[in-house]
């Protein structure tokens, strides 16, 4: 199956980091995220490391979730991963600045990209800069609304995904990633999903592979939306009414589903 690139992929899954994990690597999703952080309970980090890395310098490849850098496995974490070549990219747990990017940049090989996980209120204040220094944000939303006490409705949490949007584009990074459903709240998969794409955002977290498919198909334009796009961009081509200044903006969201769509392989 060939997968989008990084800076297009919708579903990113999130596998925890030991022996059994590689069975992810043939699904749906558009990139797997070996986890070093929140999916390994303390006692298994160090196995849990070894068995990454030793998978990473087989002839496999993937991206890691590693630590906050405040940790003390945030470390062990990079210094473990820099010999692996077969990283794809480093999840930075609960960025805080545009410091722990840097520095988590300096202990890898020149041009890991790197995405910036912001999980906390400090860490959206800080979400201009975290961009300007990453290749990519994601929104770790569980971890969000234990630190500020907000409730799950996509009304409460329309601000912090939109200041996601918005520090994304402005620092010339692709749309953010959401954050993920829960396995026992599958029901509001599409629903969740659906909010995330009206947000802005192109991607999103995932915990369990069966989702990946409904995320994936979501996330990319749907047969109407390419329809319509097509549609408009020929009435503009051929105007028989009015032409204002809402033409420029009109094509360009039609052409940007298009051109989506086409790097998608979805048309």
């Amino acid at each position: 199956m060939r997968r989008p690139h990084w800076s297009l992929a919708r579903t990113w899954l999130l596998q925890p980091g030991l022996p059994g994990f590689p069975e992810a690597t043939t699904g749906a999703a558009d990139v797997v995220v070996l986890d070093l952080e929140d999916g390994l309970p303390t006692a298994e980090k160090a196995a849990g490391r070894a068995a990454v890395t030793e998978w990473l310098l087989d002839g496999h490849r993937a991206w890691v979730r590693i630590s906050a850098a405040a940790t003390s496995d945030w470390a062990a974490d990079l210094d473990a991963l820099r010999p692996a070549s077969g990283l794809d990219g480093v999840m930075l747990a609960k960025t805080e600045s545009a410091d722990e990017l840097s520095d988590t940049a300096a202990r890898l090989p020149a041009g890991v990209p790197l995405v910036g996980l912001i999980e906390s209120a400090l860490g959206m204040e800080s979400a201009l800069e975290i961009a300007r220094r990453c290749s990519r944000i994601a929104f770790g939303l569980g971890d969000f609304r234990s630190d500020t006490g907000m409730s799950d409705d996509p009304t409460v949490l329309a601000y912090p995904r939109a200041r996601l949007v918005i520090a994304s584009r402005a620092a010339g990074l692709p749309a953010p990633i959401d954050g993920p459903t829960l396995r026992d709240r599958v029901r509001h998969l599409v629903r969740d999903t659906e909010v995330a794409k009206a947000a802005g955002m192109t991607g999103r977290l995932c915990l369990d592979a069966g989702h990946a498919k409904t995320i994936n198909a979501v996330l990319s334009p749907s047969a109407s939306e390419i329809d319509e796009a097509r549609i408009t961009l020929a009435r503009l081509d051929a105007p028989t009414g009015p032409y204002d200044g809402s033409v420029g903006p009109t094509r360009a969201r039609a052409a940007a589903v298009l051109d989506l769509a086409a790097k998608l392989g979805v048309t």
